[in-house]
C-alpha cells in the first residue's frame, strides 16, 4: 500500500490498496530534491507574521468555548513559567509556523509538541514504552511544525531550568540530530516493522549514560506501580462503605447537573452509551462487565483547562478490582486553520484515530462519543504512566539534553509510522544542515515566547485577565 505521500502524488483517494509508485532510493532522492526548492537553512528563520493576533486575542478566544469558572485557573498555570506559557500556547505558535517555508511531506502531526507531552506507559502486553503522551491537537500536517515546536520548547525549558545558551543549543541539537538519525533508520525498514515499532524501557536505558540511566530506573520503577489500585487509594475515600473522589475545589469537583441542567448520571449514561458504541466488540463485552460508582469533574493539564474533564470510577469484580477512565472534552485541533484534513465530524473520534496511527501502544480503552454538543474522547486515567517533571529544584539542566535526544527519536517514531519516511530522512540528510538551522530557530523563538509570556504577565498584573489564586 503506499505511503500517504506517494497515494497523494499519483491521485489514489485514501483507503484505495495500489502499489509503490517509487522504492525506497527513488523516495531518498525526491525528498533529496525538495533542498532546492526549500533549503535545509530556510527553517532557522523565524519571522513574526503580518497581522498577527496577540497572545491575549488567541487565548481570550479560546477561553469563549471552555467553562468560565476555570479559565482564571488556566491562566494562572500559565503565568508560572515561561515553559508553562508555552505549554498552553500552541494556538499561538500555529500561527507564527503558518508562513514558514515546508516540504510539504505530510505526517500525522501531534500538533502541540513539546518536552512535557512525552512519557512512559504501559502496552497492551504490559511492557513500558516511551512516546508521545498528548494528542488533543493532532491532525495531518506538516513535520516540521512538530520539530519546530519540540526544539523551541527545550531552549524554553532550559532557561527556565537555569541552563544557559550553550546547554539550550545542545539539546535543541541533540533532538533534531537524534530525529535525522531514526527517521533514516525507519526509512529502511519494512511497513510492518514500523507498524510494530515501540521505544521499550530496555532501549531507553541502552542508550543513556550512567546517571541519567539511573534517574530513568527510579522512574520506570514509580510508573510500573501506578494502576487503578493506586488511584483508588489516592484518589478516594470510603464515604458510607462506598468509594468516592475525593473532592478539591476548584481542580476536582463533584456535581449534581451539568451545565445545561442535565443530571449528571443522566448524562453519564449517555456519555458511556456513546463510548461504547466506538469500541471494538472484545474492549466493548470487557468494560460493559464493570459498574459506575463515581464522577467528578477534575482539572488537567495547562492548555486544556477549561475544557470538560472528568474522572469516572468503575467497579469489577470486587473493591480490588477498580478501572478509572477520564472523559476529555476535544476541540478542534490547532492545526485545523492551515491544514485541510478529511473533516472529522467528532474531534474526539480525531483525537483518538491519530493517537492509534503513531503512538504505537495505545490505550486499549480509547473512545470517543458526543454528549449534548460537545465531541469527547475516553481513556484510562493512569496505567503504568510516567514523567519527568521540570523541576528547577530537581532536574538539572543538563540533563535536557539526553532526554531531548529521546524525545527526537520517539517523534520520528511517530513521524515514520504515519508519513513517508524516506523522504523525510532524504530531506534531513546526513549532515548538521538541518540541526544548524533549528537549533538557530528554537533560539529566535523562545525570544519570542519570553515576549508573549511578559504581555500575559503585564495584562495579569493590570487585572485585563483573571487569575485564580488555587491552580
Amino acid at each position: 500500500m503506499a505511503t500517504r505521500s506517494t497515494a497523494r502524488a499519483s491521485g489514489a483517494k485514501r483507503g484505495r490498496f495500489i502499489r509503490p509508485v517509487a522504492g525506497i532510493s527513488e523516495r531518498f532522492a525526491a525528498g533529496k530534491a525538495l533542498r532546492v526548492r526549500v533549503p535545509r537553512a530556510s527553517l532557522a528563520a523565524f519571522e513574526v507574521p503580518p497581522r498577527r493576533s496577540g497572545p491575549l486575542a488567541i487565548l481570550e478566544d479560546q477561553a469563549k468555548t471552555r467553562i468560565p469558572e476555570l479559565v482564571p485557573v488556566r491562566y494562572a498555570r500559565m503565568l508560572t513559567s515561561a515553559f508553562a506559557f508555552l505549554r498552553g500556547s500552541a494556538a499561538l505558535m500555529a500561527q507564527d509556523l503558518s508562513r514558514s517555508p515546508t516540504t510539504g511531506i505530510r505526517v500525522q502531526a501531534c500538533g502541540d509538541m513539546h518536552l512535557a507531552n512525552f512519557g512512559v506507559f504501559a502496552s497492551a502486553e504490559r511492557n513500558l514504552v516511551f512516546g508521545i503522551n498528548d494528542f488533543d491537537e493532532t491532525l495531518e500536517g506538516a513535520w516540521e511544525w512538530d520539530l519546530k515546536r519540540l526544539v523551541a520548547s527545550i531552549v524554553v525549558a532550559v532557561r527556565f531550568l537555569g541552563g544557559d545558551s550553550v546547554v539550550a543549543e545542545a539539546s535543541a541539537r541533540s533532538a533534531v540530530s537524534s530525529y535525522r538519525k531514526r527517521m533514516r533508520e525507519y526509512a529502511e525498514m519494512g511497513h510492518l516493522q514500523i507498524w510494530y515499532a515501540t521505544i521499550k524501557d530496555t532501549d531507553i536505558l541502552a542508550s543513556l549514560s550512567p546517571e541519567v540511566r539511573k534517574r530513568a530506573e527510579v522512574l520506570f520503577a514509580k510508573s510500573k506501580k501506578r494502576g487503578h489500585l493506586q488511584v483508588l487509594e489516592k484518589m478516594t475515600s470510603l464515604v458510607n462503605e462506598k468509594q468516592q473522589i475525593i473532592e478539591e475545589a476548584p481542580l476536582i469537583m463533584r456535581e449534581t447537573h451539568t451545565q445545561k441542567g442535565t443530571p449528571v448520571a443522566q448524562s453519564l449514561a449517555h456519555v458511556m452509551e456513546r463510548y461504547l458504541e466506538s469500541l471494538a466488540h472484545d474492549r466493548r463485552s470487557l468494560v460493559s462487565q464493570y459498574r459506575i460508582v463515581d464522577v467528578a469533574r477534575k482539572v488537567v493539564g495547562v492548555g486544556s483547562v477549561g475544557t470538560r474533564c472528568w474522572v469516572i470510577l468503575l467497579q469489577g469484580s470486587g473493591p480490588d478490582d477498580p478501572l478509572f477512565l477520564q472523559f476529555k472534552e476535544a476541540q478542534q485541533s490547532v492545526l485545523a486553520p492551515y491544514f485541510k484534513s478529511e473533516g472529522f465530524k467528532n474531534q474526539g473520534r480525531r483525537v483518538v484515530e491519530g493517537q492509534r496511527l503513531i503512538q504505537g501502544a495505545p490505550d486499549i480503552f480509547l473512545g470517543w462519543g458526543e454528549i449534548e454538543g460537545h465531541n469527547f474522547y475516553m481513556r484510562q486515567l493512569r496505567d503504568m504512566k510516567g514523567s519527568v517533571e521540570f523541576d528547577p529544584a530537581t532536574f538539572r539542566p543538563k540533563g535536557i539534553e539526553e532526554y531531548s535526544m529521546l524525545c527526537g527519536w520517539a517523534l520520528a517514531l511517530a513521524h515514520a509510522k504515519s508519513g513517508d519516511a524516506a523522504m523525510i530522512a532524504g530531506y534531513a540528510g546526513k549532515s548538521e544542515a538541518l540541526d544548524d538551522a533549528l537549533a538557530s530557530f528554537a533560539a529566535s523563538y523562545a525570544d519570542q515566547n519570553e515576549r508573549d509570556f511578559e504581555t500575559l504577565q503585564k495584562a495579569a498584573r493590570e487585572k485585563r485577565v483573571p487569575v485564580a489564586k488555587k491552580f
